[in-house]
């Protein structure tokens, strides 16, 4: 199977940007993410697949994680996350109750460590919600290499 034709089918799917944060003995991490969904209500659990060989790995072990979830205003947050960094950071931190997260996220979710499961040269981390909270607006997405906005208002067809 050719891996990138792969990864690029796999890019048909819409999904939405999100940064991944932590806090670790180095200082306050991040990486951007859109293999992340909601996993249970009750108890309250979310995953994000994290490659093997990355940062982010060694950071989120046995870590609790913020997923912010990016506004249509956020690309630059995204892309600074993703490795392409700006002079200046396109954001701030927020220290929230068990690590760190972002300010002006459309929404954040902020998790402890639950379990993890082998996902191939992905790691399945799954969190446990102990705080979140979501605003109104518009969502960055991800489509086929590029990025979108979804918006939130009701279009009658």
């Amino acid at each position: 199977m050719d891996v990138r034709e792969f990864r690029n089918c796999m890019g048909r799917f819409a999904t939405g940007v999100t940064v991944v944060t932590c806090k670790a003995e180095s200082g306050n991490h991040g990486f951007t993410a859109n293999s992340f969904t909601s996993v249970s209500l009750d108890p309250p659990l979310v995953l994000v697949s994290v490659d093997r060989k990355t940062k982010a790995f060694k950071h989120l072990k046995n870590n609790a994680f913020t997923i912010n979830i990016l506004n249509d205003n956020q690309e630059d947050v995204a892309m600074h996350f993703a490795g392409r960094p700006k002079e200046t950071e396109p954001f701030n931190w927020i220290e929230g109750e068990h690590t760190t997260r972002l300010e002006e996220s459309l929404a954040y979710i902020e998790c402890v460590a639950w379990n993890e499961y082998d996902g191939g040269d992905h790691v399945l981390f799954v969190g446990e919600v102990k705080n979140f909270e979501y605003n109104d607006g518009n969502a960055l997405t991800y489509f086929a290499g590029k990025f979108s906005t979804l918006s939130s208002e009701v279009q009658v067809v």
